[in-house]
């Protein structure tokens, strides 16, 4: 069946549906994420209010709720006397056949409120593989899903997130993107809707997109108009209107100590992906990591202060409850001050039951005094480290600097020190990559057993490797690469499951993951996409696509079908937009989106890549000129920072424990 608009049941804006939707809980699923009132959520009046967000993530609430991006934006909002902030969560389809049945709107889980009555919606992207999901939002919100047939009586629907750096793919179904941090950007926004609704609307609808227009890193794709060569590349991206921007520059917060969000973080009153409290200590990357977008598009690195983030965990543990915090950044243990962090937080909550964590760990910044700091309060789980590439050959094209010697001296040191299980992350289907880049992946990890047995002296060790397939990003020096075929990625793996059992002694001891490479050629084709491509994902929407990133609910033929039928007849395909190397003078989807770095920096060093040439850190080295700090005016910031981790008196053990 062909979805279609769900009429609100609700004739009053700012009233609860939950007098509608609660019986169909009791016939669903986990039907505990959609009921709302967990601690530190905020319900404000409707009618003393004079903007009002809806803010989603375009999965469901286990997924959505611990999402930084989403909380931080949610208390930043609430903090103005005047703005509302509710959030709304992908629903599961078989509440959605329920809401379309009874005819319940999109809700809000707070306050149950319909999401076609707020003044905003802003949906944040982590990954391309939600574009579904949004369609299945506006549609039961009552919201026309092409953004040019709104009225003044619909929300402005606001694209935010990683995925944003690139939301020609979704141009049809949104009225806006911001580009960048998000911070600034909302509270700019708010103040702009609240001047035009405080003088009557003037201009309506089309005046508001107007002045929203002129907001640095605000981007509206129905202000620019797409052409395109015979050959199916575009010829070039021009503004139709008058305030537009001709390229929109990111948005950038400098200052992190000035936005110390969360300060009352949400506990989920359903399981969660992520239970703890957490803090990001740092934002920004330079290690440059060439497939890393996130590492690309967040420069500079702009440091959180060691007091700012004693600050930020004392506030969050006591509004919280929480027991385990955190410490959170794309490399969380390249921060200047991390061992003057972790033992100072490790001193101040010793006896308390509180742990730390670190996300996955670079080996070349590891040490055995940071995962002894780390483990101190709490358990001792395994190590994880991401090699990303099995040979020192692939690692150079990546510029993944991390030899193999580096990671067997460093997994000796701590199976001596009593870990006994590391878990490795790879890809597949990177640039260059032959068979042989790939088997050495087991090689590699049949000598971390055998370090670790003879480290260890004993036989009880686990190495778990986990692979993904390898999906180019905008804004990257592999943005203009070939995407590996997920039949190509496969043959490698096999060829490399086998290699691992060769050594059956070892091998059993090897675990191994990989992640179907179908929906990452799917992922690569909305990531790199132009705005021919919302069609097809209009087409899967309307054939039942949703949660495109569950592999329970992923199906990769209804995609290859839609490409097939609504992409061949435009002269592109699927194979087009994924398995081809783009050439320099190719006009890029994203390329009116500027991200910082310099577009010739990025090919030079894609050309490195291809060379196997290494490129530095630019934190402890000369400037390597990729863009972003003249640009923005500023420079990396990192410590020591001259302050200290306060308070420093440790917090009182709970002996009821």
């Amino acid at each position: 069946m062909v979805p279609g608009a769900v009429a609100s049941v609700n004739a009053m804006a700012g009233t609860s549906v939950f007098e509608q939707l609660e019986p169909l809980l009791l016939r669903v699923s986990k039907p505990v994420q959609y009921v709302g009132g967990e601690l530190n959520a905020t319900v404000k009046d409707w009618d003393t209010t004079t903007v009002r967000w809806a803010l989603m993530y375009p999965d469901a609430y286990e997924v959505g709720l611990p999402n930084q991006g989403i909380m931080i934006l949610y208390e930043v909002l609430n903090e103005q006397s005047d703005v509302l902030a509710e959030r709304t969560y992908a629903v599961w389809p078989d509440l959605e056949a329920l809401m379309r049945e009874y005819g319940v709107p999109q809700f809000t889980v707070d306050s149950h409120r319909a999401v076609g009555n707020f003044d905003l919606l802003g949906v944040s992207f982590a990954t391309e593989l939600g574009y579904t999901n949004l369609l299945t939002a506006l549609d039961l919100a009552g919201i026309p899903l092409h953004a040019k047939q709104r009225t003044d009586d619909h929300p402005v629907v606001i694209a935010g997130g990683h995925a944003a750096f690139n939301p020609e793919p979704i141009a049809d179904f949104i009225d806006a993107a911001v580009v960048g941090d998000g911070e600034e950007a909302v509270l700019e926004i708010t103040a702009v809707v609240r001047d035009w609704k405080a003088t009557g609307g003037p201009g309506g609808r089309p005046e508001l997109l107007g002045r929203l227009s002129t907001i640095d890193g605000v981007y509206l794709p129905g202000c620019y108009d797409v052409s395109y060569l015979p050959d199916g590349r575009i010829a070039e991206v021009v503004p139709n209107a008058a305030r537009a921007q001709r390229r929109v520059a990111k948005r950038t917060t400098m200052d992190l100590d000035e936005w110390p969000y969360p300060k009352q973080p949400l506990v989920p009153i359903a399981e969660s992906v992520h239970e703890r409290m957490s803090v990001e200590i740092f934002r920004g990357c330079t290690r440059g990591c060439r497939f890393c977008q996130a590492g690309m598009i967040t420069r500079p690195v702009r440091e959180r202060s060691i007091q700012g983030i004693g600050e930020m965990v004392e506030r969050g543990l006591a509004a919280s409850g929480f027991d385990e915090v955190g410490l959170l950044s794309l490399s969380s243990a390249d921060h200047s001050e991390i061992r003057e962090i972790t033992k100072g937080l490790a001193d101040q909550y010793e006896g308390t039951g509180t742990g730390l964590s670190l996300p996955s760990t670079r080996v070349d910044a590891f040490n055995i005094d940071l995962a002894n700091e780390i483990s101190r309060n709490g358990r001792r789980s395994g190590l994880t480290f991401a090699p990303e590439g099995g040979s020192e050959r692939i690692r150079r094209v990546i510029n993944k600097m991390v030899s193999e010697e580096d990671l067997i001296r460093t997994v000796c040191t701590a199976f001596g020190a009593g870990w006994r299980q590391v878990k490795l992350y790879f890809m597949c289907g990177l640039p260059t990559e032959t068979d042989d880049d790939v088997l050495e992946i087991a090689h590699m990890a049949h000598r971390v057993i055998r370090a670790g047995r003879e480290a260890s002296s004993s036989k009880d060790i686990r190495c778990t490797i986990s692979i993904g397939a390898f999906v180019p990003k905008p804004h990257t020096p592999f943005q203009w690469a070939a995407q590996e075929h997920p039949d190509i990625v496969d043959q490698r793996l096999r060829k490399l499951r086998t290699e691992i059992n060769s050594d059956r002694k070892i091998g059993r001891n090897v675990g191994m993951r990989y992640h179907d490479g179908k929906p990452s050629l799917i992922e690569g084709l909305l990531s790199r996409g132009d705005r021919r491509v919302g069609r097809v994902i209009e087409r899967v929407w309307r054939d039942g696509g949703r949660f495109d990133g569950w592999s329970e609910h992923f199906r990769y033929d209804r995609w290859v079908a839609a490409c097939a039928a609504e992409l061949t007849p435009l002269g592109v395909s699927l194979e087009w937009f994924t398995t081809r190397e783009r050439g320099f003078e190719e006009i890029l989807p994203w390329d009116h989106l500027d991200s910082g770095l310099d577009r010739d920096w990025l090919w030079d060093d894609w050309q490195d890549a291809l060379s196997g040439r290494e490129q530095d850190d630019c934190r402890w080295t000369p400037c390597f000129d990729c863009g972003v700090c003249p640009s923005l005016g500023t420079d990396i910031q990192v410590g020591p920072s001259g302050r200290q981790l306060l308070p420093l008196r440790p917090v009182a053990a709970d002996n009821s424990r």
